[in-house]
Order: C-alpha cells, then structure tokens, then sequence
C-alpha cells in the first residue's frame, strides 16, 4: 500500500510538472488576457488525472478583495484556482519565483513576490497588493502561515497579512482548505485519489472588525480543520 501511494506521489508531481511546462506557461504567455479561464481548465485537468474530486462549502464572497487561506501544499492552490475562473493573485516568496518551470508560472501569471528577508519587503508587499486591487482589479490570495504546514494544526500567522489589510482597509474572506494533503503529500511524498474541501467561511471589512479579527480568523480556521478531522476528513 504504501508503494502504490508513493507511486501515485510521483504520478501527481508528473501530471503537475507536464501540464504546467506543457501547457499553462505557454498558453498564459501568448494569451495573456485569458490567464484565468486557461488556468481554471488546465487546473481541473490536472484534478482529473489525479482522481482527485472537489467539494464545496458557503460561498465566495464576491467583494472580498483579500482571501487568507490555510496552506498545506500545492493541491491548495491547484484545487482553488481549479474552483474559480477569476484567476488570483496569489502572493509568494521570492525564492518560488527563481524555481524552475514554476519560477516562470508565477512571473509571467503577474503574481506578487515577496521577499522575507528584506526590509522593504512589507512595504513592496502594500505597494503590490494595493495596485493588484486598484489597477489590475485582482483579488488577491495569501497563506497567512507563510509555509506548508506539516499537520493537524495551523502555524503561527504572519503579521504581514493583518498589516496590508489593516492599511488597506480590505474586505477578507477566509478560506479552508481540507483533503488538499491526502491527495498529494509533498512531506512524505505519498498520494491518493481523494477530495478536496474548500470552505468559504464569512467575509468581513476589516475596518469594521474587532482589534483582534486576525487571531479569531485563525480560531475560527483551526475549529473548521478540527470538525473535517472529526469527521474522517483527510487534510
């Protein structure tokens, strides 16, 4: 059993890899006004060879201008942007735009690159987010934990994410993701058929929410996580 996961493992990173080399970068390229519709489809597809499924929880909400999602690997984003056909504008690290293959995804999808390790970097980052939102007219999607979390229980959320909405007095909605690291375990490189879970929980404006909405968002996900757990969900 365990060979037929790690099998399926590599068969997932395979079907990723080719389609997104294949076909996203090309076609995102010479087709720039269609990067959401190419990226919806190709993204379904690559569900599709995986066998993995999709369900749906609530809604998105269609105002909502930042989303906070709960990261736990690849499937997330794959299986969100599989969901929408409005194309986000996802934020990542700069070290993910030097990658091969998706280096290039990133960059020449007009995503936001942020680098940790510099100063400027949250100041780039309001920069960034605030064109994203008055120019480009993208929402734009975040992963408050800055990384993969590698089980049950939410990391640390960085300060950045409440700073850019605090300035820009964004409307965010949170969203969990469930099932996303049955379906493909970049820790210990195993895969499954599976599905994937995306709860729309309720949007806010943060202007008109508590000192502390950011630490409640993170309760609020954690018990969300906790409840799929309970009921035999994969995450």
């Amino acid at each position: 059993m365990k060979t037929y996961a790690k099998i399926r493992f590599y068969w997932g990173a395979f079907v990723i890899s080719t389609i997104v080399a294949v076909g996203m970068i090309p076609l995102i390229t010479v087709f720039p006004k269609y990067k959401g519709t190419i990226m919806h489809k190709l993204n379904r597809l690559i569900l599709f060879f995986m066998g993995a499924k999709l369900k749906t929880f609530g809604k998105r909400d269609k105002k909502a201008n930042l989303f906070l999602i709960n990261h736990q690997g690849i499937m997330d984003i794959i299986a969100l942007e599989a969901v929408e056909n409005t194309h986000f504008r996802w934020v990542a690290k700069k070290e993910l735009f030097e990658t091969p293959w998706f280096g290039y995804l990133l960059k020449n999808g007009d995503m936001i690159e942020v680098d940790r390790e510099s100063k400027a970097g949250l100041i780039k980052l309001l920069k960034d987010v605030k064109e994203s939102i008055e120019v480009k007219k993208r929402a734009v999607a975040i992963f408050p934990e800055g990384t993969r979390a590698k089980n049950q229980k939410l990391l640390p959320f960085k300060a950045g994410s409440k700073i850019v909405a605090n300035k820009l007095k964004m409307r965010v909605q949170p969203i969990v993701i469930t099932g996303s690291k049955y379906v493909l375990n970049e820790h210990n490189r195993t895969g499954h058929n599976g599905t994937i879970n995306i709860h729309y929980l309720d949007a806010f404006d943060v202007e008109d929410a508590s000192k502390n909405w950011y630490e409640e968002v993170k309760e609020t996900m954690q018990k969300v996580i906790e409840e799929d757990e309970k009921k035999g969900i994969y995450r």
